[in-house]
């Protein structure tokens, strides 16, 4: 016997072999295979790209629509910054929007995005971010109990252990499905969603209820991860770095309900206004950026009609803000060619 081994043995060694490579060759064919199809349209291999994307959420479009080169202007935030219609920024600086906000995000999602726009935007014309309390972490990794697909827009080995989930192969399927079709449904194009409908659905905006919500007094106190230092300056100035110093950078600090705001004076008032100015020196360094700050206590900040909660805005807070954003790129880029 070879080996001085049983029969069986060598048998069942032989086996477990050949189940290794068998499983070795499925899984390489399997990734080739999602390569190809590039089911979230990364544009890694565009053998298969048909410059559009299946209706899905913000979290996975991303991907196309942060390369989209249709687009030279990016909104960058959350769902405080997520009303802004890019149309309308479009209409008034002639710059070509596109939206790339995701709810329940933080700072390391944002810049990971900002991060992925410029890979494909090298020179992009301006650039919006919204900066809100979660930029305010004490934890440098600024954690987020939401998942994001950081794989998705990250480096090729991240790119391909993230195509080996479950939901990433039932996209490659779907991928395959929607190619076939004859009909195929696309995902708007700029990213932009109206949620107003989706929250009037819910009751805000018209249930007595949620609608007192509205002016029940935040605390005093710190909460947790917002009494500083601030790590949001070093990732910020990071950030900020990797954008050509010709690009307008306008930061958009999202209104907060008047009720929202802490009592002047008290710790937590003192740690958000830190923050704040904190972010605004970083931006600083920026040669065209600008601020556009609705933490300010103006008169719409005290209408309930024009909130859905505290610090969810209604569409005509968010076309007052649209032009203000618009007005600050139009200035900067004036300033620039003077």
């Amino acid at each position: 016997m070879a080996a001085g081994l049983p029969n069986t043995e060598r048998r069942w060694r032989g086996f477990a072999v050949a189940v290794l490579l068998g499983t070795a060759g499925l899984l390489a064919s399997y990734l080739a295979l999602a390569v190809i199809v590039d089911p979230y349209e990364t544009g890694r291999v565009r053998l298969l790209s048909r410059g559009a994307i299946r209706p899905q959420g913000p979290r996975t479009a991303i991907a196309w629509r942060g390369r989209d080169p249709a687009f030279e202007g990016a909104l960058i935030g959350n769902s405080h910054l997520q009303l802004i219609e890019p149309s309308v920024l479009a209409e008034r600086t002639d710059i070509p929007f596109v939206q790339l906000t995701i709810p329940a995000t933080g700072a390391a999602e944002h810049f990971a995005v900002l991060r992925w726009f410029l890979r494909n935007h090298p020179k992009p014309a301006a650039i919006v971010l919204g900066a809100d309390a979660f930029w305010c972490a004490d934890d440098p990794s600024f954690p987020n109990p939401n998942p994001f697909p950081f794989w998705l827009i990250g480096h090729w080995p991240d790119y391909l252990a993230g195509l080996l989930r479950l939901p990433a192969a039932e996209e490659v399927a779907s991928r395959i499905g929607w190619l076939l079709s004859a009909k195929r449904p696309k995902a708007p194009a700029d990213g932009w969603w109206n949620y107003e409908p989706d929250y009037l659905a819910l009751g805000f905006g018209r249930d007595p209820v949620l609608i007192a919500r509205l002016d029940k007094p935040v605390g005093a106190d710190p909460e947790p991860h917002r009494g500083g230092p601030f790590p949001i300056a070093e990732a910020f100035r990071a950030a900020l770095a990797a954008i050509p110093e010709a690009t307008p950078v306008v930061l958009l600090m999202p209104p907060v309900y008047a009720a929202g705001e802490p009592p002047a004076g008290s710790p937590r008032a003192k740690a958000e206004a830190a923050c704040r100015a904190t972010i605004r020196g970083e931006l600083a360094r920026h040669r065209l950026s600008a601020v556009v700050d609705w933490r300010d206590g103006r008169p719409p900040l005290t209408d309930p009609s024009l909130f859905f909660d505290q610090t969810h805005y209604r569409l005509p807070v968010a076309r007052e803000i649209g032009a203000e954003i618009a007005n600050a790129i139009i200035h900067l880029r004036a300033n620039d060619a003077d």
